[in-house]
């Protein structure tokens, strides 16, 4: 897939809006009840880029981004300041934040991953662009060391231990991630006079599948 690892400029993510969205399927039946389906696994989020824009100046720094991506052909990361944690937002992360996986004697190999629980339900969002340099690892507590005890592939979100995990180990990680999400467009649209009067054009971004 064609991707960009740039993230978008954070303090212009940061004024934006946006979140998840879901895909659900309903069917009224005759009787008054329903049938629902959900055709995604996973959830997807959208953003409007353009409510982050305060001057001429991050309006020129979109357009260039913009250029850059090709619009909507490379994909690039997203700070979602609402949910980039694997904490809560206003917490640190630690090394027992996420449960990852759990040893076998052989596996080296996991995902990250990030659960979200309420109730008796919860839902486990696959996490692929961590930040560099946030990963903290942990098996049954202990946490380890980065570069010694493990590596992270940043761009897929693959951590790999130097040394299997005994059976039946927790594996945890704790982490800040970014959202992989492309241009919703072909085309921004702005006019000088209307943004110096408070108007700011619309940017969608929207996350993609990586």
């Amino acid at each position: 897939m064609s991707f960009h690892e740039v993230r978008f400029p954070e303090d212009l993510s940061y004024g934006s809006t946006g979140g998840p969205e879901r895909r659900v399927e309903i069917v009224a039946l005759a009787n008054g009840f329903e049938e629902r389906n959900a055709p995604w696994a996973h959830s997807r989020r959208r953003y409007d880029a353009g409510l982050g824009l305060r001057s001429l100046d991050d309006l020129a720094t979109v357009i260039a981004f913009f250029e850059a991506r090709g619009g909507q052909l490379y994909g690039f990361r997203w700070k979602d300041w609402a949910d980039h944690r694997s904490c809560r937002p206003l917490a640190d992360p630690s090394p027992t934040d996420q449960v990852i996986g759990t040893g076998d004697g052989s596996l080296t190999a996991f995902a990250l991953c990030k659960t979200y629980q309420s109730g008796p339900a919860a839902y486990v969002r696959p996490i692929r662009k961590p930040v560099a340099g946030t990963v903290r690892i942990a098996v049954d507590g202990i946490e380890l060391t980065e570069g010694s005890d493990f590596t992270v592939d940043t761009t897929t979100g693959l951590v790999t231990l130097a040394a299997p995990p005994q059976p039946g180990a927790v594996v945890t990680a704790g982490f800040h991630f970014d959202v992989p999400v492309r241009f919703d467009t072909d085309r921004i649209e702005t006019s000088l006079s209307a943004f110096q009067a408070g108007e700011v054009p619309s940017i969608p971004v929207v996350e993609v599948r990586v």
